[in-house]
């Protein structure tokens, strides 16, 4: 090593420990002049190392959800309560997660996903294992209530992630994972909890998915970082790869301006068709298989199904809507794979109806839900197209009308299954409100911001994810 006009050229790479490490220029005194001097280099890009802890979260999320559908039925033999009241209990859930959605999505830009999430899955971590412990109706009411009110935002929270984290052209596979891990969690519920509560009960299987949520909470907040420059193990080309991240402002959304938007309302009338059709797989597919198709609980196990139906469509969606980025453009690739999953969606559960047979049930159903999910896989991203500086507060508004859709999918699906004697008049409702939210896709333009201002530039590896 050489010097040239009082400074000191790159001394190359030096390797140690199976790690490569290089040296940035340094000053004569050999204090280094870059911020990133000693970088290393490892075999797993440390965004992807972010994504996999976002996996667990959905895993986790959907366990957590899906463990009381699956338990459903014996909580309503033990409290004595019938469709319409299991009907308020899924729905109080829903419409707490919807009621605090937005509040949580604005804590996502203002204090960060760090903080944020860490408060969140500490709270419903224990609100599951209370729910495991109540012994009325009313406290069961009051317990899913305050789950709900204190897991919303987990998911813009999520979005915030991976809009600082992610390059544009990764995004799209990264919420595809992430959905999927949704559906991993929702296939391991009747695995794991059937077994549990035909050896210990149902409310042994609350107690252990808490315990599961504070194990992940604690890994979250002392190694995440809100920015990637923020951790210092992250190399100077992952940060170009990435690109420029929105940044989190102490203002969230100008609310005003957005509503005026057209396609705002578009949207958020979307995602509660979505949100409406969704929320039966996570509340009512179960008690549905067991009163209108003479399921038992052991035929539970075959309730996997449907949710690895939904991961498989979830990762097709999406590299398909990554691959229809590149060569449509963003309109065809958020607006076909909407108009597509949703409308297949509402297709199979028309078809549910039309058979008695428990297989076939159970096959269309599953197709079902895997044409919803391979819709879910663009919602957030689309939140991301149309607010680039505010990812957690418009993340947090689709969510809460989700979650709207949900709360009304709830509720109406006890009424109607009380009130006419049948299980499947709910379903063929369900598929029509899910065939609206494919029409709506005609008024949805991801490439048009609700908030005018001068597009960023991304670099071509971070367009292209290459």
């Amino acid at each position: 090593m050489t010097k040239r006009g009082g400074s000191r050229r790159p001394i190359g790479v030096i390797r140690s420990s199976g790690l490569a490490w290089r040296i940035a220029d340094t000053s004569p005194q050999g204090y280094s002049t870059s911020n990133k001097a000693l970088v290393s280099a490892p075999s797993v890009k440390y965004r992807y190392r972010v994504g996999a802890l976002l996996f667990l979260l959905a895993v986790i999320t959907y366990l957590d959800r899906v463990c009381i559908s699956v338990a459903g039925p014996r909580i309503q033999q033990y409290l004595h309560i019938g469709p319409q009241q299991w009907g308020w209990v899924v729905g109080a859930f829903a419409i707490a997660y919807a009621a605090f959605e937005i509040p949580g999505g604005w804590m996502a830009d203002r204090f960060g996903p760090r903080l944020t999430l860490t408060r969140i899955v500490l709270w419903w971590s224990a609100f599951t294992a209370l729910t495991g412990a109540v012994s009325s109706y009313p406290l069961l009411l009051l317990t899913r209530f305050a789950f709900g009110a204190g897991e919303a935002g987990a998911f813009p929270n999520a979005s915030a992630s991976i809009a600082a984290w992610f390059p544009a052209g990764e995004r799209g596979r990264m919420f595809g994972v992430l959905c999927m891990a949704m559906q991993v969690g929702g296939a391991l519920s009747p695995l794991l909890v059937v077994p549990i509560q035909l050896r210990y009960g149902w409310r042994a299987s609350f107690c252990v998915f808490a315990v599961v949520g504070v194990a992940w909470a604690a890994v979250w907040y002392f190694w995440y970082r809100n920015k990637p420059a923020e951790k210092e193990a992250v190399s100077a080309s992952e940060l170009s790869e990435i690109g420029t991240s929105p940044a989190h402002l102490e203002q969230g959304l100008p609310w005003g301006v957005a509503a005026r938007a057209g396609g705002f309302w578009s949207i958020l009338l979307m995602a509660a068709t979505f949100g409406y059709g969704n929320y039966f797989f996570v509340a009512w597919l179960h008690t549905y298989l067991v009163r209108a198709r003479g399921f038992s609980e052991g035929d539970l196990l075959l309730t996997a199904l449907p949710f690895a139906f939904g991961a498989c469509a979830n990762v097709a969606s999406g590299v398909t809507s990554d691959r229809l980025l590149t060569r449509y453009g963003l309109k065809a690739a958020r607006r076909w794979i909407g108009q597509a999953g949703l409308a297949s969606g509402a297709l199979f559960a028309l078809l549910a109806t039309l058979t008695g047979s428990k297989p076939g049930t159970l096959l269309l159903l599953s197709l079902s839900f895997a044409g919803i999910s391979f819709y879910q896989s663009i919602g957030f991203p689309t939140c991301i197209d149309v607010a680039r500086k505010w990812p957690g507060s418009m993340s947090g508004a689709y969510n809460m009308a989700v979650n709207l859709g949900a709360f009304l999918s709830g509720i109406a699906f006890g009424y109607v299954a009380q009130v006419s004697g049948s299980y499947d008049l709910p379903l063929i409702l369900m598929a029509l409100v899910l065939g609206s939210g494919a029409l709506l896709w005609f008024k949805i333009d991801p490439t048009r911001q609700l908030i005018a201002e001068p597009q960023l530039e991304f670099p071509a590896a971070s367009v292209h994810g290459r």
